[in-house]
C-alpha cells in the first residue's frame, strides 16, 4: 500500500469544520412563530397586530393634541369663541340680508307684473289694430250699401238689405260708430272740411252738409268724415 506524501495534501481552510459542518462565532437564532404560547397556551399578538394597535394609539394621541374647536360647547371664553358684540353684529348682518334679498324679490315681482301688463296691452294694441284694418278695407261696401238705401234699392227682405243689417251689425259689436253729421260742430280731429260757406245763423263753425260718412272705433279714428261747413259771416 502506497503512502501518500504531505506534500499531495491540501490544506483545510481555516474555520472549516473537520466533519464537514460550518463553525460560527455565534448561536443560531431561532425564530418561534407558533401563535399559541406553548407554556401559557394563550393567543400570542403578532406583528401586524401590534402595528395596528401603535398606529391606532399614534391617531389617537394626534386627535388628543388638536386644539378644541372655538364653536365647541367644551370651549372655553377666550379660546375663539365669539363675544356677544360680534353675535350681535353677524345677527344684523343676517337680518340685512335678508331684507336685502326680500326687497330683491318684490322687485323683480313688480318688473314681472309691469311686463305681464305690456303685453297685454301691446296684444289688445295689435289686435284692435288688425281689426280696425280689416273694417277699413269694407268702409267702400257700407258706403255703396248707404247709397243703395238712400235711392231705395235696400227693399226689406232682398239680399242685399240682409248683408247690410249684417255687415252693420257686425260693425257694432266690434263698437265702430258713424261720425259726422249736420247740425254736429265741428271737429278737425273728426271732420275734414271740403268746402266753408258764409252764415248768419251760427256763431261757430258747423257741419251744413256731409259728402262722405265718418267712422271712429273706440278712439281709433278709422276714417274722418268729409263735410261742408258753415261759418259765422264777418262783422
Amino acid at each position: 500500500m502506497a503512502s501518500k506524501d504531505p506534500k499531495d495534501e491540501k490544506p483545510e481552510p481555516a474555520g472549516a469544520d473537520p466533519k464537514g459542518t460550518e463553525q460560527h462565532g455565534e448561536p443560531p437564532t431561532v425564530h418561534d412563530k407558533r401563535k399559541i404560547d406553548p407554556t401559557t397556551g394563550e393567543a400570542r399578538e403578532t406583528a401586524q397586530s401590534g402595528e395596528a394597535r401603535e398606529t391606532a394609539q399614534s391617531g389617537e394621541a394626534r386627535e388628543t393634541a388638536q386644539p378644541t374647536s372655538p364653536t365647541s360647547p367644551d370651549a372655553s371664553p377666550g379660546d375663539g369663541e365669539l363675544s356677544e358684540e360680534d353675535l350681535a353684529l353677524l345677527a344684523e348682518a343676517e337680518r340685512d340680508l335678508v331684507a336685502e334679498y326680500r326687497d330683491r324679490a318684490a322687485r323683480a315681482e313688480a318688473e314681472l307684473k309691469n311686463f305681464r301688463t305690456r303685453v297685454e296691452r301691446d296684444r289688445a294694441a295689435n289686435r284692435e289694430a288688425v281689426i280696425a284694418e280689416v273694417i277699413r278695407g269694407l268702409l267702400p261696401v257700407i258706403d255703396d250699401l248707404d247709397l243703395a238705401e238712400e235711392h231705395g234699392d235696400l227693399v226689406e227682405g232682398s239680399p242685399l238689405t240682409l248683408i247690410a243689417q249684417k255687415l252693420r251689425a257686425a260693425f257694432e259689436r266690434y263698437g265702430v260708430a258713424r261720425v259726422g253729421a249736420v247740425g254736429d260742430a265741428f271737429d278737425p280731429k273728426l271732420h275734414e272740411a271740403i268746402a266753408q260757406v258764409y252764415s248768419r245763423e251760427v256763431t261757430s263753425e258747423t257741419v251744413a252738409d256731409v259728402i262722405q260718412v265718418g267712422y271712429i272705433m273706440g278712439e281709433r279714428l278709422l276714417r274722418p268724415a268729409k263735410v261742408a261747413v258753415h261759418v259765422p259771416e264777418p262783422s
